[in-house]
């Protein structure tokens, strides 16, 4: 590898100053002019001039690091010397550069080239699932593929459709890396996977908002309104095109064209490739549609299966004639097929064609792969069958599972055990009936094995009950832990410590990883059975939604939790999910419906809540009254608030209420009242130790104060508040905070603080990753150099 390294740099591959290095190497070992690369490479695996050779190794680093795009022309130009010497090297013992190259050692080295010549991409923007393992066929159809793909072709969209198993994803992602390694999509690649045939598919808004974040954009700067959505994502786009050049988008599983078209780039360069059970001609896309293998690809597809598990296993040669039988009685079906070949790994002594006369002989097919003659349930039937009892029980309830992966974890709550059945796990997933999924300890089912075992169990009385009590454990342990994680976010100094997370970044990344799997448990509110449970979950999962921005997450969550505990006669549930649903819509925009929810919160509250609760309650309306225009009637919410909070000897609610009345005072006009409220806030948040919630009634307080000619004072409160943001390495607030206070110091013409103040914010936003924020700033500092 580091022959075709030293090749590659002595014909020019890395420039002029390619060439240099080899020459200086040659003289720094002593050797002909003359020396070929190998002769080179050798001498300096011998040669006892380590230091001096990791000195030149260490300038070769910085050479290629230096510039992508000689990185990237010395990459290929290894290829022809030694191909598979730019990706054979990396053994999984260093992080994983995505699309770059990694030279494990290039005399006494390590060095990353990009393929692609680009600027290495961060992690979301190199998204693509593993390559599969023994793909074969799909000649004609990838050439079609990588046609629409080139930059030269006018085709924006293209679309892979075909039967569920056929293999559109295969195709679709080995495709996309064979258009990356040309350096076609400089830019990234961005993988989204729709769910479209789920019972709940991902709507395009929750696709753009995952691919905004994709893209770097914060959540707290992704719009709320779909249009604004899609436009925010179009300008991103067409900005990286500008930036880095095109990028690839790949929608995965959709189902309808709705799903699809708030995605598509309006910047020409960029491509979409889709695939879908439907054809979406209405698109106007590149139609691409798959059949079934042909059986010379199939027979292939076999065959290469059973060598990648044993490289001597020639059954597939030696029985062509059952391996033709078994290919058609898969229906050439890749997934089929893979699954007919995990049976024969299996049991290495069975014969083609004693599998062929079982799957003959079973007459339990799916009813959408069945053309009559040709079907995949037999497959499907036999592999559960030769299951282990423990493998089939949790084959059937992972079908049930919400969500569209699972944890090992909620997998051991599955089957009610203390620790993750994880030797049924790899059972499953070596007989191809359970996939890995997106990082490790996560699992999924394809979707026509979820139909299957979902199946199974709806064929049987006892099995359905076992499902059910399947379901409720999941349900009964999602609370559980929604509950304590919930519980440390909302922690406080004198509450007793909460027991399952010892901080916050803890309590945050289980909920990140379990989030689709909560939001779809919530949705089982509307089975009797599961009606509190998923209004007890709903209620835990309030505080993280609104923290992460999850809107559309959190009005759903919220709206069947209200109707479960409707339907169930808990109005104090209600209650509290319909206030919950109230900050939600707030949040959103729509204003009304918020103020609609949290009246119906309040009104019940005087039924059967406390009067914190109807504090909370008149309190959150007193937010939607303020952004409807209501000014007065908003004073009067957040008044009425503040009175039931120190009615219930609550300070911390007394405090929320005075910082609220203190906003909408400031609305009215009323700015001296505002900054005494405000000064009563913050001395209840300082006396029940919200530290966090201190620095905002601090921070706004900096600006009514400034609001009121008291410059000075306003500065003090503000550099508080920033003390306190720092404590909690809140970024964005830091960067909000420096940069009001930059303000205040340039009203006051003390222009040098200013510049200061706001290079400083300048670099919080980008902490925060805030770009415009940062960009912004660093205006206004330029602005005040260029000042006389």
């Amino acid at each position: 590898m580091r022959a075709a390294l030293l090749s590659a740099l002595a014909e020019g591959a890395g420039g002029d100053a390619g060439r240099r290095a080899v020459e200086e190497l040659v003289r720094l070992l002593g050797c002909e002019a003359e020396v070929s690369a190998r002769e080179l490479d050798e001498a300096a695996g011998r040669s006892e001039r380590r230091e001096a050779l990791r000195a030149w190794g260490d300038r070769v680093a910085q050479l290629l690091a230096g510039d992508p795009q000689v990185a990237g022309a010395v990459a290929a130009a290894m290829e022809r010397y030694a191909p598979g010497s730019a990706a054979a090297w990396y053994r999984g013992d260093h992080a994983d550069f995505r699309g770059g190259v990694f030279l494990r050692e290039v005399v006494g080295v390590q060095v990353v080239i990009q393929r692609s010549g680009g600027i290495a991409a961060p992690e979301a923007l190199a998204s693509l699932p593993p390559r599969p393992g023994g793909y074969t066929g799909r000649d004609e159809e990838m050439a079609q593929l990588l046609r629409a793909l080139d930059g030269s072709a006018a085709v924006l969209v293209t679309a892979v459709s075909g039967l569920g198993g056929i293999g559109k994803t295969a195709l679709a992602v080995e495709t996309a890396y064979l258009a990356c390694r040309k350096g076609w999509f400089p830019g990234g690649v961005l993988f989204v996977d729709l769910h479209g045939y789920d019972e709940v598919p991902v709507t395009a808004d929750q696709a753009l908002q995952s691919l905004l974040r994709a893209l770097g954009v914060p959540p707290e700067h992704i719009p709320v309104a779909a249009d604004d959505r899609a436009v925010l994502y179009r300008s991103v786009l067409a900005e990286r095109a500008l930036e880095r050049g095109a990028v690839l988008v790949l929608a995965d599983n959709a189902s309808s064209p709705d799903q699809v078209r708030p995605l598509l780039p309006g910047e020409g360069r960029h491509r979409v490739l889709v695939t879908s059970r439907d054809r979406l001609p209405q698109l106007g896309a590149r139609l691409v549609p798959l059949d079934q293998l042909t059986p010379a690809d199939a027979r292939q597809l076999l065959d290469r299966a059973l060598r990648i598990a044993d490289p001597e296993d020639g059954r597939v040669a030696d029985e062509a004639e059952a391996a033709g039988q078994l290919a058609d009685l898969c229906g050439r079906l890749p997934l089929a097929l893979q699954i007919a070949a995990a049976l024969l790994a299996e049991d290495p002594g069975m014969p083609v064609a004693e599998l062929v006369g079982e799957l003959v002989a079973s007459h339990d097919r799916l009813v959408h792969l069945d053309d009559g003659e040709r079907s995949v349930r037999a497959a499907f039937e036999l592999s559960y069958r030769r299951l282990p009892p423990e493998q089939a029980r949790l084959l059937r309830l992972l079908a049930l599972v919400p969500g569209p992966e699972v944890s090992s974890e909620v997998a051991a709550a599955l089957v009610g055990a203390d620790d993750p059945p994880l030797r049924e796990l790899k059972g499953l997933a070596r007989a191809h009936l359970v996939e890995w999924g997106s990082e490790r300890g996560w699992w999924r089912l394809h979707d026509l094995v979820r139909v299957f075992g979902a199946g199974v169990v709806a064929g049987d009385g006892g099995l359905r009950e076992e499902g059910e009590a399947a379901r409720e454990r999941v349900l009964a342990s999602y609370c559980r832990w929604a509950e304590a994680a919930d519980e440390r976010l909302q922690w406080l100094p004198g509450m007793a410590e909460p027991e399952r997370f010892a901080h916050r970044a803890q309590a945050m990344a289980w909920l990140d990883g379990e989030r689709m799997g909560l939001v779809a448990a919530v949705g089982w509110a509307r089975e009797e059975r599961f009606a509190l449970l998923t209004a007890s979950l709903a209620g835990s999962l309030g505080e993280y939604l609104l923290r992460r921005r999850y809107f559309d997450d959190f009005i759903s969550v919220m709206g069947a939790a209200r109707e479960a505990a409707h339907q169930a006669g808990d109005q104090l549930r209600e209650a509290r999910a319909s206030d919950n649903l109230g900050i939600a819509l707030r949040e959103a925009g729509r204003t009304e419906e918020a103020i609609s929810a949290h009246t119906h919160a309040w009104d019940l509250f005087q039924s059967v809540g406390g009067r914190r609760d109807e504090a909370m309650a008149s309190n959150n309306l007193g937010l939607a009254l303020r952004e409807a225009g209501r000014t007065e009637d908003a004073i009067s919410a957040h008044a009425r608030a503040r009175d039931l909070s120190q009615a219930a000897k609550d300070r911390q609610g007394e405090a929320i209420a005075w910082t609220n009345l203190g906003l909408a005072l400031a609305h009215a006009g009323r700015v001296e009242e505002e900054v005494e409220a405000l000064l009563r806030a913050l001395d209840l948040f300082g006396a029940v130790g919200d530290r966090h919630r201190e620095a905002g009634a601090s921070y706004n307080l900096g600006l009514a104060l400034q609001e009121a000619g008291r410059i000075a004072e306003g500065i003090d409160a503000c550099s508080n508040a920033l003390k306190i943001f720092l404590e909690f390495e809140d970024w964005y607030r830091v960067g909000q905070t420096l940069h009001n206070l930059a303000f205040a110091h340039q009203f006051s013409q003390s222009l040098a603080e200013a510049r200061t103040y706001y290079l400083q914010a300048a670099d919080a936003y980008t902490r925060a990753d805030a770009p415009a924020e940062a960009t912004q700033v660093r205006t206004y500092a330029g602005l005040i150099d260029s000042l006389p």
